[in-house]
């Protein structure tokens, strides 16, 4: 039967568009929220996925506050109408298209609620495909775009309301679709040669007044860079490629948290940028977000119609914390460049070797 999508001119494939272009059971379709006020208390981390070739959907939302981090999740079984972006008591509604989109969660009972809008501050971009292979095998191939903009509404978490205005609350989104490992892990088969060495990844959404700039950067263990996007966007939509970002990371004594960093890029003509970056709070996607490493959920799971679960995350307690550097964290952040003042997401991870950073081995920390 055909499905409500199938009434418009979207096709791209002689499918209904019940269906993806692919079999591949790794097929995703998934959209990530930030938000954050201009002080770094609080940092809201959400989104909501599909996949298609599981027959599941779902959502999650996170928040950080303090030495406190709220998880709520939801999951569903996959129906065929794609336009409503539901699970649950979590819903998505599309008001504008690339500009404007209501979020709302009534997930009260298990620790997270809101009713929040988003309004783009900038035209989103679409950002170099990211493609990785883990040893022979393309694990990773998928298409994103990116957007910087603000926040307005009402957020609960732990039995307080918090109003959101755009006059403080920032933050950014992207939507990425493709292949992407999710669901229940699959027989390994034959393990890579030499095996997983490390895994260095930076991926930041920085806004100013005038301009925002989207930039990824993935390298291997020996600092090999296999992933390399800078884009500054400006608010007429005219767009300029900053080249080759450079990192350098302040990291925390005794730890791989970067407090600080300084982005070395370079605008058309060659001159050069710097964008001081200074961590705030953050939110480790591992921990109650379903992203990978997450050992109580993970997105794409089959866990039965209905299904909802909250937690509460003690960031205090050394068996978290413990866990915290193994995984991808987002940073809240206050950035400067060339005078002018910004705000934005600094998402990170370094596991195992990273030979530039000097981490010799899983174990290693900044001095």
């Amino acid at each position: 039967m055909p499905v409500p999508m199938d009434e418009y001119p979207v096709h791209q494939l002689p499918l209904s568009l019940e269906y993806v272009g692919t079999g591949d059971r790794n097929f995703y379709d998934r959209c990530y929220f930030a938000g954050h006020d201009r002080t770094g208390d609080i940092l809201l981390i959400t989104g909501l996925g599909v996949y298609p070739n599981l027959g599941v959907t779902d959502a999650y939302a996170t928040v950080r506050r303090g030495d406190r981090q709220w998880a709520v999740r939801f999951s569903d079984a996959l129906g065929a109408d794609r336009l409503h972006q539901r699970v649950g008591p979590y819903a998505i509604e599309v008001i504008e298209p690339l500009r404007r989109i209501r979020l709302a969660c009534d997930g009260d009972e298990h620790g997270i609620g809101f009713d929040l809008t988003w309004d783009g501050s900038f035209p989103a971009v679409h950002e170099a495909q990211h493609v990785a292979r883990n040893g022979p095998r393309l694990f990773l191939d998928a298409s994103r775009f990116a957007q910087l903009g603000t926040w307005a509404g009402v957020l609960r978490v732990g039995g307080d309301e918090i109003t959101v205005d755009r006059a403080r609350w920032v933050g950014a989104r992207d939507r990425s679709w493709g292949l992407r490992p999710v669901g229940e892990a699959e027989p390994p088969g034959r393990p890579p040669e030499p095996g997983f060495q490390g895994f260095w990844w930076v991926y930041s959404q920085l806004r100013f007044d005038d301009y925002a700039i989207v930039l990824l950067a993935q390298e291997e263990a020996d600092g090999y860079r296999t992933t390399n996007d800078a884009v500054r966007i400006w608010g007429d939509g005219r767009r300029e490629q900053l080249g080759w970002p450079e990192f350098d990371i302040r990291y925390r004594p005794g730890t791989r948290h970067p407090e600080h960093v300084t982005i070395h890029v370079k605008a058309r003509g060659g001159k050069p940028l710097a964008v001081e970056v200074d961590t705030l709070t953050s939110v480790a996607l591992h921990v109650g977000a379903g992203y990978s490493g997450d050992p109580e959920w993970s997105h794409g799971q089959w866990k039965g119609r209905d299904w909802a679960s909250g937690s509460v995350y003690d960031l205090a307690d050394p068996a978290i914390t413990g866990r915290v550097p193994y995984g991808v964290i987002d940073h809240a952040c206050r950035v400067t460049c060339d005078g002018a003042e910004g705000w934005g997401i600094f998402e990170h991870a370094t596991i195992g070797r990273h030979e530039p950073t000097g981490f010799a081995d899983f174990l290693s920390v900044a001095p």
